[in-house]
């Protein structure tokens, strides 16, 4: 929000802002805020002592202009329980009037201007841009006025709805139960308030995948996606200040299964669009074989031709942005080696459709084709392109550009777009059920391509709308300003949404809820979970990632128990059912994976670990009921019906599949067993030795072992040691089915170096050895990370130093990547720079315990090379050596079923990190530096691992943990 005044009021204003920042409890975090609960000197009472400011609009305006004014008048209303009137003159003394209205459009806005009372060069020639302003003495008979006066239909709109957004009516009000703010003062401070132009033009939503949740919901609701369903869609994208739409296609037909649908968009000023396989404004669910033949342009011109004339012919001056181009029949590739000379004569041909029906030249309207899947490789082989038309660019499906206009490209008439995803149904797995979009992805994908030049067409494939509510604000608010949002206050966007959705309540924790859940859930998608996924017996993981998800939902089910009660409902759909139905879904299938586990090793609590996995699993039709039924009286049933346990393919389970458990017989009697941390294997039935991981003293580690029991009877255990140095949690009890044991050093008593001992654990007249490695050291002369179990693993972010000449910055992108932080370079326009020793550069001390080759693995978001160049490159060195260079985009591509992608590209987008892995040699022990450099823009770092020859790292899904970093002694 910008705010402008005259001369005499500056100081006035600077004033009153500061006086509305104390007294609303904002302290400077909210600045935009001009709506005040307080009266204030020169402020304007909007709503005061039980009265309501009349609305005056004029009845000449856009009919969607009126429309929007009784969705104020509604808000106003619902704020402070009085509704205010809407006329059209003023026929009687008004002394406060809310005056709004479009320029060219409105004659009381047009008159104001004429009068000098509002600046009309402030709107003039401008794009969908409004001010908000208090006038004196604006007409005979009125006192003061808020004006709010719009450039065009979309301006005047959104002044609208930011004036329903400033008195505490939420864009989600109706999509998710958000409650609005009982107010009986409200007051208008003095400037003028506005937005500026959007910095992109086309700024949408795609509903798609939308069986069986979105339409079971609207058909119960609506009887159908007809006029009714989309007046709220329409409202949604208006108060989100988005203005662009592909409505839903899985079998439903826009224009076809209610007329109306078309004539409410284009009152309301939404633009119309197409998906991205559905030419000149038709739906392929009109497309019927039988009436008009195949779907083939060599042998059906005809009938494609006719079909698409009937598009345009029906969208008539409907403000309209045109998909062209054709893939296959069912959003398929076209036949295989399908000629570029082919699909350049079937736009040729759609072109002189567009300008025969219209009579206007093809460039007159506004059209798009998108290069989704294999068409990218036909635009990437020569396939010509006219000048006017939107290039649409696409993401892999995941959220991974697949391809930008180079840095220095040539402009071109009709620009480029963006097509990306927060829902998929397609390979590896579709992913439909949740929220798994973390926002710093969002931000760094469409920063990169913001800054590539690609600001016409923004567009998300959301699904259902629900329960993407979070991201899809995040995705609308970006494309209106993308330079008001960088890595620098992205965190802040968590506060603010929490802020205006929950009424200030609790707003830190449920930020950084939105914050922690949304990363959990990307690390993997749901569907692409299973027991396999996270490790039960290294690095603690499975047991860290069931404890950090239970954690957050125990605090949001405490927040939940302290919130008002009106908004538990919205608390619940936007926050509280993901993180308990994520928290659950983790913990079903570690439990799961340990059931298998404790079933092979015959432990007692495998049966009880059974039934724990069955009532989880009962848990996950208990939080989709509460979602369905329960919540909101009832208002979502259907949205929380898609199926996401149990996939083993692209096509999702019709139900939730119950993961397969086992259950053992049990001998009557009691019988020890042993296992120790880092080994699936029990004792005493294996051969080799039980051995902990190696304890040294500068983590002063503490890993564990469990006793457990392999019968039904009880036995009694003791745990009897001659290193008085090693200290248990527990030395003696009684195991009815098992305990774990955690073991620590006492590193003053502990000897020196390298050392290895064991202790006994006794029960049922046995005496099973479990031995341990220590490494006691002072590490005086240490700097940096330390080398232990032969490798060391470092957060990208927790550099030692970094090189920035010129304008370069190193950046980190806090909270995004599976466990820690990110970091990019800055600016991506500087492009390709050639590596040298004196390049952007990112420095991290480390210290090797041993020589020889070493292995470092710099672990990278997956994002593809986007870039026309060939290559995608950065560089490494240790210490004073010259860099090398290495290639990121090394990898052979491949054609699937998403078009050229990197071979390996599967498992990266399936993993969510890409790793590349380049060999040094190390001479010597002791300190060392790794260097990273900058080559090319758009590489995201997440973290890197070294290995030594000596390595022992295991295999695990998140790695393991930060090794120990110790900082020399100035």
């Amino acid at each position: 929000m910008t705010f402008t005044t005259n001369l005499k009021k500056t100081t006035i204003t600077i004033f009153l802002t500061l006086l509305f920042s104390v007294v609303n409890g904002m302290q400077g975090i909210n600045p935009e805020k001009y709506v005040s609960s307080e009266t204030l000197e020169g402020s304007f009472p909007l709503a005061s002592n039980s009265k309501v400011a009349s609305i005056l609009v004029s009845n000449n305006d856009f009919p969607g202009v009126i429309r929007v004014t009784g969705h104020l008048q509604k808000d106003l209303k619902n704020v402070t329980g009085i509704q205010p009137n809407i006329i059209n003159t003023i026929s009687q003394t008004e002394d406060y009037i809310v005056i709004i209205g479009t320029l060219g459009k409105s004659l009381i806005i047009d008159q104001l201007a004429k009068e000098g009372k509002i600046d009309a060069s402030k709107l003039q020639g401008t794009l969908e841009k409004f001010t908000t302003q208090i006038i004196e003495n604006p007409m005979a008979g009125v006192k003061k006025a808020l004006v709010i006066a719009g450039s065009d239909k979309r301006g005047t709109i959104y002044g609208i709805y930011d004036l329903s957004k400033q008195i505490g009516v939420s864009p989600w009000y109706f999509w998710a139960d958000v409650p609005v703010k009982k107010q009986l003062e409200l007051h208008v401070l003095p400037g003028i308030h506005t937005l500026g132009e959007p910095k992109v033009k086309y700024r949408g939503i795609f509903i798609n995948d939308e069986a069986p949740a979105l339409t079971g919901w609207a058909d119960e609701n609506f009887g159908d996606l007809n006029s009714k369903f989309y007046d709220k869609v329409f409202e949604l994208i208006l108060r989100l200040k988005g203005n662009y739409l592909w409505p839903a296609m899985w079998g439903n037909k826009f224009y076809v299964d209610d007329p109306e649908n078309g004539d409410l968009a284009d009152e309301y000023g939404i633009i119309m669009g197409t998906s991205h396989h559905e030419p000149l404004v038709r739906s392929h669910a009109e497309w019927e074989k039988s009436k008009n033949g195949t779907w083939d342009f060599n042998t059906n011109a005809e009938g494609l031709k006719a079909f698409w004339k009937g598009g345009i012919e029906r969208m008539g001056n409907k403000e309209t942005l045109v998909t062209i181009g054709m893939r296959g029949d069912g959003d398929e590739a076209m036949t295989e080696g399908t000629a570029i000379g082919l699909l350049e004569d079937i736009v040729k041909t759609q072109r002189e459709i567009i300008s025969t029906v219209t009579k206007k030249p093809a460039e007159d309207t506004p059209q798009i084709w998108a290069l989704y899947k294999e068409v990218q490789d036909y635009y990437d082989k020569g396939m010509q392109v006219p000048e006017d038309v939107t290039l649409l660019l696409c993401d892999d499906n995941w959220g991974n550009l697949r391809k930008l206009p180079s840095l220095n490209a040539k402009p071109r008439k009709g620009g480029y777009g963006i097509y990306y995803h927060f829902d998929y149904v397609g390979g590896p797995r579709s992913y439909k059920w949740t929220n798994t979009n973390q926002i710093e992805r969002v931000w760094e994908q469409m920063h990169l391509a913001y800054k590539h030049g690609v600001d016409k067409v923004w567009i998300v494939n959301v699904g259902d709308i629900k329960p993407m509510e979070f991201p899809i604000s995040f995705f609308l608010d970006y494309a209106w300003n993308p330079e008001k949002w960088d890595a620098s206050n992205l965190q802040d966007y968590y506060y603010q949404w929490a802020r205006d959705n929950f009424d200030g309540q609790f707003t830190e924790d449920i930020a950084n809820i939105l914050k922690l859940y949304t990363k959990y859930n990307a690390r993997r998608t749901p569907e692409l979970l299973d027991a396999k996924t996270y490790s039960l017996i290294h690095y603690n993981e499975a047991e860290r990632v069931v404890k950090e998800y239970n954690e957050l939902a125990e605090k949001a089910k405490d927040i939940n128990k302290n919130l008002k009660p009106e908004y538990k409902d919205a608390f619940y759909q936007l926050v509280l059912y993901h993180v308990l139905s994520g928290a659950n879904l983790n913990e079903l299938y570690v439990t799961v994976a340990k059931n298998k586990l404790y079933a092979e090793q015959g432990r007692t609590s495998t049966n009880v670990l059974a039934k724990k996995a069955n009532d989880l699993f009962k848990k996950v039709a208990e939080f989709d009921n509460h979602y369905n039924k329960i919540m909101s009286s009832g208002k979502w049933n259907h949205m929380m019906s898609q199926a996401y346990i149990g996939s083993t393919s692209w096509r999702a389970p019709s139900e939730n599949i119950m993961p397969e458990t086992k259950t053992i017989k049990l001998p009557n009697n009691s019988e020890v067993g042993i296992a120790v941390e880092g080994s699936e294997k029990w004792w005493p039935n294996a051969t080799e030795d039980a051995l902990l991981p190696t304890f040294t003293s500068f983590e002063n580690n503490i890993f564990y072992f469990d006793v457990f029991n392999r019968g039904q009877e009880p036995f009694n255990f003791k745990i009897n040691s001659k290193s008085k140095w090693i200290t248990f949690s527990k030395t003696k009890g009684t195991i009815d089915k098992e305990e774990r044991i955690k073991v620590s050093i006492d590193w003053e008593k502990a000897p020196k170096g390298l050392h290895k001992t064991s202790f006994f654990v006794k029960a049922n007249k046995k005496m099973i050895p479990v031995y341990v490695q220590t490494h006691n050291t002072d590490l005086k002369e240490t700097k940096g990370f330390v080398e232990n179990n032969g490798f060391i693993a470092i957060d990208a972010n927790h550099f030692s130093n970094k090189s920035e000449p010129e304008t370069f910055k190193w950046v980190v992108v806090e909270n995004l990547g599976k466990t820690g932080s990110s970091i990019i370079s800055l600016p991506i326009e500087k492009g390709r720079v050639t590596l040298k020793e004196s390049s952007p550069k990112l420095s991290y001390d480390v210290n090797f315990q041993t020589t020889g080759t070493v292995k470092v693995s710099m672990y990278f978001s997956p994002t593809i090379n986007y870039a026309t160049r060939e290559g995608m490159y950065y560089g490494l060195s240790f210490d004073e050596e010259k860099p090398i260079q290495i290639n990121y985009d090394s990898d052979p591509n491949i054609f699937n079923y998403n078009g050229k992608v990197p071979s390996n590209w599967h498992t990266n987008v399936s993993d969510k990190i890409k790793v590349i892995t380049t060999e040094f040699e190390i001479d010597k022990t002791g300190n060392h530096t790794l260097n990273y450099y900058r080559v090319d823009e758009g590489l995201v770092l997440q973290k890197i691992i070294i290995e030594t020859e000596r390595s022992n790292l295991k295999e695990t899904y998140l790695g393991p943990e930060q090794s120990f970093k110790r900082i020399k002694d100035e």
